[in-house]
């Protein structure tokens, strides 16, 4: 997780790069370990389809550079009016250990037709947690982010320290 300043440095550093005409707005740049996300709006005149053909080239010159300089693959998504709409964006596996009452409510999920393997059933259970728990999300996210202030108010460790070994 990253904090605050570098999530806000780093949404500098996309507005800073994209050619002025790319989004009418800069809505969001979202990270985690494997990529960015970056969001804006576009004009209503312009469908999502004739941006993503417009602004192809500038946006992969700037995917590239940013894609060295953080080693995260970038995405690009555009908001029309209450429709947000992500291209060439990651699917990431995630391994997982489950219990077999776990594993019941996946294979439920699967036999009821709302999925069609227990990864998507996985994948549906984490929109759905997510949807419904926005606001907790949103505190314990804030939480890590004081314990990070935290943590380098501190005084510093030698980094021997900070990998575990001596």
């Amino acid at each position: 997780m990253i904090t605050p300043e570098q999530s806000e440095q780093l949404r500098a550093w996309f507005a800073e790069r994209l050619p002025v005409d790319i989004y009418a707005s800069l809505v969001s740049v979202t990270v985690d370990r494997e990529e960015i996300t970056v969001v804006g709006t576009i004009p209503e005149t312009e469908s999502v389809k004739e941006f993503r053909e417009r602004t192809r080239e500038q946006r992969i010159e700037v995917a590239r550079e940013a894609e060295e300089l953080y080693r995260r693959k970038v995405a690009w998504g555009v908001r029309a009016g209450e429709e947000t709409t992500l291209f060439t964006h990651l699917a990431v596996p995630v391994m997982t250990r489950l219990r077999q009452s776990e594993r019941q409510v996946l294979d439920t999920l699967v036999a009821g037709g709302v999925a069609r393997s227990r990864a998507d059933a996985l994948a549906w259970c984490v929109r759905l947690v997510g949807r419904n728990t926005d606001a907790w999300l949103t505190e314990l996210r804030e939480s890590l982010n004081k314990v990070h202030e935290v943590r380098a108010q501190g005084p510093d460790v030698p980094n021997s320290m900070k990998s575990g070994s001596e």
